[in-house]
């Protein structure tokens, strides 16, 4: 994956200004038979796990990605790199499924795709789940011999060597920087992003590629796009509807009951 600068967005004017935009989006999505979500560390943030953007608290405001998210980084210093990753994974297990979480848990028949490692979605009661940037909750051999392990996120591990081959250190399960994407997991992305009726963006700031290409590709295909986001982004001049503000307010007035 790669990060693409950040640019100022376009807007594009609502569907009707005299309607108030939340009900707008819940109406379009009631009559909607397939919906995708698209999904970035956004929907995450209300529950305490930290975003990587953010001005001041993000962790790329803290950290070099290249460092800590790359195989150049992994291959420079393994022990920083484990040292960090069980850092995220401590904070990720005091988190909790949020509102946003158990509100798109409500649609069975809702795609999930997302960018975000954690696994929220899963405790919240999500069924389809495409997981673009791998599982944190697991690491894999790196020299690929095959070999991958559960870890306790309550406890989670430092560096080590692959138990399997001992060729290599054990790494997240994470697609890192100059990474290609899982395969079948692009696929499906891309198949449910290009058949759906409407396309949840929510909290990301679209500038992570691939992952963010789903965005025109369902706008392309006629898609409905609703944005759902704490700010502009780089995703807004591709929404029919831009909402602002945290998912957890937004997602279960958008999805619940009408």
């Amino acid at each position: 994956m790669m990060l693409k600068p950040l640019t100022t967005p376009r807007l594009k004017s609502m569907t009707d200004p005299s309607n108030d935009p939340i009900q707008q989006a819940a109406l379009l999505l009631r009559k909607s038979q397939l919906i995708t979500c698209f999904s970035g560390a956004g929907l995450s943030a209300p529950s305490g796990v930290g975003t990587f953007r953010d001005p001041g608290d993000g962790w790329w405001s803290r950290y070099d990605p290249m460092r800590l998210a790359s195989p150049e980084g992994f291959k420079e210093d393994p022990e920083l790199v484990m040292k960090w990753y069980a850092a995220r994974r401590s904070q990720m297990a005091q988190a909790s499924p949020n509102a946003a979480h158990h509100a798109l848990a409500t649609r069975k028949d809702l795609i999930q795709v997302t960018q975000n490692t954690d696994n929220l979605l899963d405790r919240a009661g999500c069924q389809d789940i495409i997981r673009l940037h791998g599982d944190i909750t697991s690491d894999r051999c790196h020299a690929g011999c095959g070999y991958v392990e559960p870890v306790n996120m309550d406890q989670p591990p430092q560096h080590r060597s692959c138990p399997a081959c001992g060729q290599a250190g054990l790494r997240p399960t994470v697609t890192w920087f100059g990474e290609a994407l899982p395969a079948d997991a692009w696929a499906r992305a891309e198949s449910a992003a290009a058949n759906c009726d409407a396309f949840i963006v929510v909290g990301t700031s679209a500038v992570v590629y691939p992952a963010a290409g789903l965005i025109g590709l369902a706008a392309q295909a006629g898609a409905t796009v609703i944005v759902v986001n704490r700010e502009a982004s780089d995703a807004s001049h591709m929404a029919d509807l831009e909402l602002l503000g945290s998912a957890d307010e937004i997602l279960p007035a958008i999805l619940g009951p009408a």
